[in-house]
């Protein structure tokens, strides 16, 4: 299965199983299993980087097993078939997104202006409070 031009998994690395699907489809969602489970072993695939297995992990979130195995039901459509398709697409897409590198971010300090605005600000609350402090209670 190819993800990118240069980078592709081999599908002895990837396993597919049909199980019964849920939802709509009348007397056949008791009969036939048209749900596709793909399971890829993201940890011991020699296919990937390790920097792009972490990624890849984090992106996949509850769909990573303890054992690093990564499972992705399709069952969107009525066929087998379909949803084969449905489960390898979104393999490649996952793996796609985790190929990206996420851009540094550069740690930067506020500009003179925006602290001398916040200062200024900080000065009108405070003499809005001192005008709404009484000083003196008249006596009786």
């Amino acid at each position: 299965m190819e993800i990118k031009p240069g980078l592709s998994i081999p599908d002895s690395e990837l396993s597919i199983s049909f199980i019964r699907s849920s939802g709509p489809g009348g007397q056949n969602v008791n009969k036939v299993a048209t749900a596709a489970q793909l399971r890829f072993d993201v940890r011991n695939s020699p296919a990937l980087a390790v920097e792009v297995k972490e990624r890849l992990a984090k992106l996949a979130g509850n769909r990573m097993t303890q054992d690093g195995i990564l499972v992705i039901e399709a069952k969107r459509y009525r066929t087998q078939e379909q949803n084969r398709a449905d489960a390898l697409l979104r393999l490649t897409d996952l793996v796609q997104k985790a190929l990206v590198r996420p851009k540094r971010r550069w740690s930067t300090r506020p500009t003179a202006a925006s602290r001398e605005r916040r200062v200024v600000e900080k000065k009108k609350r405070g003499a809005i409070k001192l005008i709404r402090k009484v000083k003196n209670f008249p006596e009786e």
